[in-house]
């Protein structure tokens, strides 16, 4: 693809058809007279002779070289860049003593945690079937207890996230149990506040692609009992929504769940105490715009991650535009060449002598 900057300047080539028409009307020169030019005509004529206007159309070809130079040629090529508006989401997971209660997936009994686990695998990856997977999104990941760790920063590496995923594990130690939801909203709204800036530095030093964050949110899974931590809930909330951030909250177990609990004498199936608590979940969920639902089978659970699915989306578009470069020199340069040679033939082999 070419184009020039300054069209206008081709207007100078009017000067050439005048330029033709004023040699042509100054005619050869002068002449002499002789008695008879049947010998000179038999003679023939001669390659310089006939050459002998090159000179004259060499200079012509320069000037069209040179207003072709001051039109200040352009070379472009049409680029493709795919810009990414996704979604920054980061999975708030309760990992505290209470999410030992079972539930149902696919006709077995597994402890909640590890039932949040693998709907949310199927969620961020797809299932085939009715979640098709979030590819275009950075997802990050928070467990919590009685205190909250970052598990996984931002990435779009998801396949790396499920290995940290692998790793979370209900807590074991009695001084380390608890629920701080308040304090792991805080924590996933902090890391989402930043994600411009990470996502930006990150582009930076890679080359990637540009990325455009849409929208931020927090997905929270628990059983909703908040009983340690720095904050509550509802002031988490609030924080989260002067960043913009919007949190969707997932209550998971039911009144009817029971645990396994393990002694010498073998596992035994008793009803677990452990209700959950909607009420800060709702509030958190109102105060930031999202949406509260009680999950009590992984089904119910995947149907809410399907409904999020849909209220989140991410896209790609292609943005086109044309690179392109200046051509002008070389078309000087030609010019100038022609010029020298010109200069040459004409002072050689071209040489006249009045």
């Amino acid at each position: 693809m070419i184009r020039f900057a300054s069209p206008w300047a081709f207007l100078l080539l009017l000067v050439i058809p005048a330029i033709i028409l004023y040699k042509a009307r100054r005619g050869g020169g002068g002449s002499i007279r002789f008695s008879s030019l049947a010998n000179a005509r038999g003679a023939g004529v001669s390659a310089r002779r006939r050459l002998a206007a090159l000179p004259f159309y060499m200079r012509l070809a320069v000037l069209v070289l040179v207003i072709t130079a001051l039109a200040r040629p352009q070379t472009g090529r049409e680029k493709v860049k795919d810009v990414t508006k996704g979604v920054a989401m980061q999975m708030v997971i309760d990992r505290s003593g209470s999410m030992g209660a079972e539930m149902d997936y696919m006709g077995r009994r597994l402890n909640r945690l590890e039932v949040v686990k693998k709907v949310f695998e199927e969620f961020l990856v797809g299932n085939g079937q009715t979640l098709k997977g979030r590819p275009n999104d950075l997802a990050g990941m928070i467990a919590f207890a009685r205190y909250a760790d970052t598990m996984a920063p931002l990435t779009l590496g998801h396949g790396a996230l499920m290995r940290f995923l692998e790793t979370v594990d209900i807590v074991t130690r009695r001084n380390e149990d608890g629920t701080a939801i308040g304090d792991a909203i805080a924590l996933a709204a902090a890391r989402l506040k930043t994600a411009e800036e990470d996502l930006a530095k990150f582009a930076s030093e890679t080359g990637g692609s540009e990325y455009d964050i849409k929208s931020k949110i927090i997905i929270l899974l628990t059983d909703g009992q908040n009983n340690f931590g720095e904050r509550s809930p509802e002031e988490a909330a609030r924080l989260a929504a002067s960043w913009g951030i919007k949190i969707y909250t997932i209550g998971v177990g039911s009144d009817e769940s029971v645990s396994t609990v393990r002694t010498l004498l073998g596992n035994f199936k008793m009803p677990s105490a452990n209700r959950v608590d909607t009420r800060p979940l709702e509030a958190v969920a109102g105060i930031t715009g999202g949406i509260f639902r009680l999950a009590e089978n992984e089904q119910s659970l995947r149907e809410i991650y399907e409904e999020i699915d849909r209220l989140e989306k991410s896209e790609i578009e292609s943005v086109r535009y044309v690179d392109y470069k200046e051509a002008y020199f070389r078309f000087a340069v030609a010019a100038l060449c022609l010029l020298v040679l010109e200069a040459i033939l004409s002072t050689l082999v071209f040489r006249r002598i009045p």
